[in-house]
């Protein structure tokens, strides 16, 4: 019996949400092991998998079929390709099935069936499409699914049977888990799933033996899937790039478009066409002549044009000409960056243009290029989201029945990065776990999770891919509409540029925000405008002196613990002199770029080298590679030029070997190239030895680096941000934390601005801004940080203020509220939002700290009076006065402790101290060293006490987790670290806000201090640990 004798043309992944189980990969490996060569996928309502499913397929040696199962109401039918034009047509209904509640399926399908193999035993829908004819129509014959009913409308109505095994599983012995998921979607207990709810453990990818078993009375059922597999379309390009188009030009008008605007943008950038310059130019556009690409950067800087800041980054900015239109803003020339990287002739898919804006502005960008191209050729990029550890366990343990308090005992000890997977040992050896009871059922509970982590559990928007096609969208993907209502193809980013549709990334970024603000406030506080794209303070010696010291808190892609140690080492051996006179902005780009996990070693031999110590590249050969990185693989870009000028690879050659590294499960796929840069190597007299050093430096990567471009183009918006930081560090640090911040906690960056001389004042009625406002040697705290009061509430009082002047008392302020609600939308402010004011001292400035009693009695007076005369509201618009006595009651003052306490309840932390003041004297009689003289101390133990501010939990490399944390005192910031022996015993008493007293030894390694944690405890409640 031959393996084709069947076909299994209804075959669904975990791509069918909720009742899928089997992953693609392993699906493919499933039939290729029961001897199958063909094989469809069939996901109801969905084509997420499709790219995947036809890479995978080929490359297992299966030939790939593609359709859906469509389902809309109580019609359901199978739809497989048959031809280019069946395809698109496919996407168009699973599109009508995710986005139209209305849809009529008969109909539907009767509009677009001419290039598709339509299979049901829905009698209704089968009657309606016959009436068009029955070529490539059949009725469906499947055990378990009334196969008698299907059978006897095949016979009355002359159509064509054809049997399939409705596939939701792999294998049989995934039922278990299908039903756990099955109880997860319906939201149900295991206990209470009927029949019905799920499919039968009979549904599994069964051999064709097995299944020509099932239809023995029909044989033509079996026979009809070797017939429809023949009819359906497999010469998949899927490859072939959908560029956009701009303003309706067609090629060459598109092209001379565009050199034109880099012509005129390279004036603008450099002010005359330098040989050097023209050259990179004429280079540039004949790549992108060849490839056709002029549409994609004309629509690119159509969209960068529409904001005032952007930042244009990846491989995109090696581009002169990316420079010339204003996508990026890093000169390629001055930076020696590689374009090739970016584009080059043997570069087969389309190139990739990432482009930052303000994060509070990203939203306005989009809507902008949905409304210039239609939705009807735009759509979002997805993220195919999974369940996820803590929501796999979550989700299983319900259906086991297990109590909201049972499952938090475990769920919330769960770290957002933990991968059930990955963990040897399972969840229940992890040390925060110790004292958590896994009796009965959790192992059952924990294997089933572990199984369905990964499961595709819905789509999400991607966080900035866009894609424009010059037709329509709908043709090439299906598309969902997200719960902001855009529309979003089924496809993941992978799949997106797999499938050759070309993305444009426009992302939110905090940093450009930030910068955008202290600019404002700049021109507000001194007159001085500052033009975002023209600023470049690379040359400015105080913006490389923060750097020199590290003291890159707030600076962009600088602040991260891990970078600010990075920076000590570097600037440890060498004078402010010598710094100043090497290239610090690659010395900084090389920084961001070195960074990645487990890297110390390389972070090491390259300080050293800079210092001073001798180096030598692996060959000779590899010299002009890696010359400006000092011997060492830093950028992406340096593993496809080692491969170039080692082993001979042309530039299209070494990019795919980069991005087959950078690539999940690369193994299989790195094999020929192996061989390939072996002989090319080799031919080129290189030792063997040296061969295997440099594909072990190669594939070091990881997936863990960046390219010089964008490291490059982030490095200068670093220098932006620390111009700022270091001119007007009021300013600048007030847009820090008005835009979230960025490792570090509110407290943590208000925590910096006090170490750099600046004083943090209360929110004032008067003087508060909505954002934070910064002036001078002043940090004022914005309404923003007020919990409880809503954007309505706080708009109004801005506007109030900023319409007819500042308020002079609370009673003032009711009254001027009170008339303006009509114009000022503010009829919700209530009671409780003025105590909310008064708690958090915004009338201190006009009415005196020590008058915040009196206040609330005025308060509750105001209110009362309104309540007893039956008035419509405070901000009705009636004008009626209030009647009281004159004078407030002469109520004392709060005491400290109060008013501090009323200051962490309304604003979420305290501004006043520093919360480790309120323990002052048990600090004092603590003997501990202080922050700021840790490094006086390197290679002793001490004790320390400190405020943890952000942490990072990572693992070893025998893969077990330990943590950095970075604390405070009141004099600085320091730098610890728990190796796992020491995490396993405190990882319990991390991730609170409270004090810590700390044990450990100073470390010093060439500059950079870490405390190396022996012990630890809260200090409100330690014994006996200075003593243990």
């Amino acid at each position: 019996m031959g393996t084709r004798d069947f076909i299994h043309l209804n075959v669904h992944s975990h791509y069918s949400r909720g009742w899928g189980i089997a992953g693609i990969e392993e699906l493919c490996r499933t039939a290729k092991d029961a001897g199958m060569d063909t094989l469809a996928l069939t996901d109801t309502n969905s084509l997420h998998g499709a790219v995947l499913f036809l890479e995978t397929a080929r490359d297992m040696g299966i030939t790939p079929l593609l359709g859906s199962e469509l389902a809309a109401g109580d019609r359901r039918a199978v739809a497989l390709v048959r031809d280019p034009g069946g395809y698109a047509d496919l996407c168009e209904l699973i599109s009508d099935c995710c986005c139209r509640h209305d849809i009529d399926l008969s109909r539907a399908l009767r509009d677009r069936r001419r290039g598709l193999v339509v299979i049901s035993d829905d009698p209704l829908l089968i009657k309606n499409l016959a009436g068009d004819g029955t070529e490539d129509l059949y009725v469906e014959l499947s055990p378990g699914f009334n196969m008698a009913g299907a059978l006897s409308l095949s016979r009355s109505t002359g159509i064509a049977p054809v049997a399939t095994n409705r596939v939701y599983l792999a294998c049989r012995e995934q039922f278990p888990l299908h039903r756990v998921l099955r109880a997860v979607t319906l939201n149900t207990k295991l206990s209470r799933l009927n029949i019905g709810d799920t499919c039968t453990e009979y549904n599994f990818l069964a051999s064709p033996s097995r299944m020509m078993d099932q239809f023995p009375h029909v044989p033509a059922a079996v026979e009809n899937t070797v017939l429809i597999a023949e009819r359906c379309f497999k010469d998949w390009d899927i490859g072939r790039t959908v560029f956009p188009r701009f303003s309706g030009m067609d090629d060459n008008a598109a092209f001379e478009c565009l050199l034109k605007a880099v012509m005129d943008g390279c004036i603008r950038r450099y002010g005359d066409i330098t040989p050097e310059v023209k050259a990179r130019i004429e280079h540039e556009m004949k790549i992108i002549r060849e490839k056709n690409f002029a549409h994609y950067f004309l629509v690119v800087a159509d969209i960068t044009g529409r904001a005032g800041r952007s930042c244009g980054r990846g491989s995109a900015a090696a581009s002169i000409v990316s420079y010339a239109l204003g996508i990026t803003h890093v000169d390629p020339i001055r930076h020696n960056l590689f374009f090739e990287r970016f584009l080059n002739p043997g570069r087969m898919d389309p190139p990739d243009i990432d482009v930052d804006f303000p994060w509070d502005e990203r939203d306005r960008v989009i809507d902008y290029v949905f409304a210039a191209y239609g939705t009807k050729r735009a759509a979002m990029v997805a993220n195919h989201n999974t369940f996820g550890a803590r929501s796999a366990i979550r989700e299983t343990a319900r259906v086991f029945g297990l109590s909201d308090e049972e499952i938090r005992q475990v769920t919330g000890k769960i770290g957002y990065s933990w991968r059930l997977g990955d963990m040897e040992g399972g969840i229940t050896q992890h040390p925060r776990m110790r004292d958590t009871d896994f009796k009965a059922p959790w192992g059952e509970i924990i294997h089933a999770a572990s199984r369905l982590e990964t499961h595709f559990r819905h789509l999400s928007t991607h966080c900035g891919g866009l894609v424009v096609v010059p037709d329509d969208i709908r043709r090439y993907c299906p598309v969902e509409i997200s719960a902001k209502g855009l529309q979003v193809l089924q496809w993941d980013k992978d799949s997106v540029e797999d499938g050759g549709l070309v993305k444009i990334d426009i992302l939110g970024n905090r940093s450009l925000a930030v910068i955008r603000d202290a600019i404002v406030m700049v021109e507000k506080n001194f007159g001085r405008l500052i033009d975002y794209a023209s600023f470049n303070p690379i040359d400015d010696p105080a913006t490389i002196r923060v750097f020199y010291d590290g003291d890159t808190i707030g600076v962009f892609y600088f602040e991260s613990p891990a970078t600010r140690q990075t920076l000590a080492k570097v600037s440890s051996g060498l004078t402010l002199k010598e710094y100043l006179g090497k290239d610090h902005f690659l010395l900084n780009v090389i920084v961001t770029s070195i960074i990645r996990p487990a890297s110390n070693q390389s972070i090491d031999a390259w300080v050293s080298r800079l210092h001073g110590a001798p180096w030598s590249p692996p060959h000779p050969l590899l010299e002009p590679v890696l010359k400006e990185t000092l011997g060492l693989m830093v950028f992406q870009e340096q593993l496809s030029q080692a491969a170039i000028h080692l082993a001979g690879f042309d530039a299209g050659e070494a990019d795919t070997l980069r991005k087959v590294v950078s690539k999940k499960h690369r193994d299989k796929k790195l094999k020929n190239f192996y061989v390939r840069f072996v002989e090319g190597a080799a031919a080129k007299g290189v030792d063997s030895s040296i061969i295997e050093d440099v594909w072990r430096m190669m594939m070091g990567f990881d997936g863990y680096s960046f390219c010089k471009p964008h490291s490059a183009s982030y490095t200068l918006v670093a220098y932006k941000s620390a111009w700022l930081r270091a001119h007007y560090p009021a300013e600048f640090m007030a847009a820090v934390i008005s835009n979230g911040g960025g490792y570090y906690s509110t407290l943590g960056y208000i925590s910096e601005a006090r170490r750099m001389g600046l004083s943090i004042l209360l929110p004032d009625i008067n003087e508060s801004d909505i954002k934070y406002g910064g002036k001078g040697k002043a940090i004022r705290v914005g309404l923003m940080q007020l919990k409880g009061l809503s954007c309505d509430v706080l708009d109004a009082i801005v506007r109030e203020r900023s319409k007819n002047g500042p308020f002079s008392s609370l009673e003032e302020f009711l009254k001027r509220l009170r008339t303006g609600a009509v114009s000022c939308r503010a009829s919700i402010l209530g009671l409780e939002d003025v105590r909310i004011l008064i708690k958090a001292g915004c009338f201190d400035g006009i009415e005196g700290r020590g008058a915040r009693p009196s206040l609330m009695w005025e308060t509750l007076r105001f209110f009362s009076a309104r309540e007893d005369k039956g008035t419509l509201g405070l901000f009705s618009g009636e004008k009626e006065a209030i009647s009281g006595p004159p004078r407030r009651p002469g109520l004392p003052s709060y005491s400290r402790e109060i008013m501090l306490r009323h200051e962490y309840e309304t604003l979420g932390l305290f501004i006043s101290i520093h919360p480790l003041e309120r323990y002052i004297e048990k600090i004092r009689r603590t003997p501990h060293v202080k922050a700021k003289d840790l490094k006086a101390w390197k290679g002793r133990n001490v004790t320390a006490v400190g405020w943890q501010i952000t942490g990072k939990t990572v693992q070893s490399r025998e893969g077990e987790p330990m943590k950095f944390i970075s604390f405070e005192d009141t004099t600085g910031i320091y730098e610890t670290v728990l190796f796992p022996a020491v995490y396993h015993r405190f990882c319990h008493l991390l991730d609170a806000s409270r004090p810590y007293i700390l044990k450990g030894r100073v470390e010093e390694d060439r500059g950079a201090i870490t405390l190396n944690i022996s012990r630890l405890d809260f200090l409100d409640t330690s014994r006996g640990l200075l003593k243990a």
